[in-house]
């Protein structure tokens, strides 16, 4: 039972999913315990999918930041129960993750896919927006409804959510791939691919300088 409750947080956050978590059917908080399920982040599509995904992408010029604003894009929402989108996601990112009853992890074990830190501490991890929100807003969110920034912000279901260390999250930011990359550069074919195929899913544009290092960091799943 725990295993199915967890599978069905994982594709929470798709439109469909958003509005059924607002039904007035009962919805049981998952219990405290040990969740063994470890299913990291979906996995992006292969790097030579990625690059016909990159290639269909609108290269343009960032937009204007004008009207952005963190809160236009509300998380993290209740996903079931008492499990919010951060709360799923480091029990689906760690090993051993414990939870209380309010489905808070109070132990477990971690490794940031970005700059390989080992964590042992829910406090010590970020939940990373693969392409940020300011950069979403930057190539096309800033015409969205908030419904829509708000299933972006949650999506449990593509590569769009990643639990890694405060600092590696910290040092990114809002930049994009030309601007930032992972420390670990063996982690740059899966995310190069994860961005590409956000951007792809939800028809965001790319600059010119994105989609260079883009390609250059899809090549390097070749090596």
């Amino acid at each position: 039972m725990r295993r199915n409750r967890w599978r069905l947080a994982a594709t929470a956050a798709t439109a469909l999913c958003l509005s059924a978590v607002t039904t007035t059917t009962a919805v049981p908080a998952v219990p405290a315990g040990v969740h063994p399920l470890r299913r990291d982040m979906p996995e992006p599509p292969t790097s030579d999918v990625a690059r016909e995904e990159l290639a269909g992408l609108t290269v343009e010029a960032a937009h204007s930041m004008n009207g952005y604003s963190r809160a236009k894009f509300p998380h993290w929402i209740k996903q079931m129960g008492t499990c919010d989108t951060r709360e799923v996601v480091l029990a689906r990112d760690g090993r051993d993750v414990r939870t209380d009853s309010e489905c808070r992890a109070v132990s477990g074990h971690w490794t940031s896919a970005y700059d390989g830190k080992l964590l042992n501490a829910a406090g010590q991890l970020d939940i990373d927006h693969m392409v940020p929100l300011a950069n979403a807003w930057r190539s096309g969110a800033d015409t969205w409804d908030t419904d829509k920034r708000k299933a972006f912000a949650n999506d449990l279901g593509h590569s769009q959510l990643i639990a890694v260390s405060a600092a590696s999250n910290r040092s990114k930011g809002d930049q994009a791939p030309d601007q930032w990359r992972p420390p670990l550069t063996s982690y740059w074919c899966t995310y190069s691919r994860a961005w590409t195929h956000v951007k792809h899913l939800y028809r965001l544009s790319v600059t010119q300088p994105e989609q260079d290092m883009l390609t250059t960091m899809l090549n390097t799943c070749d090596q």
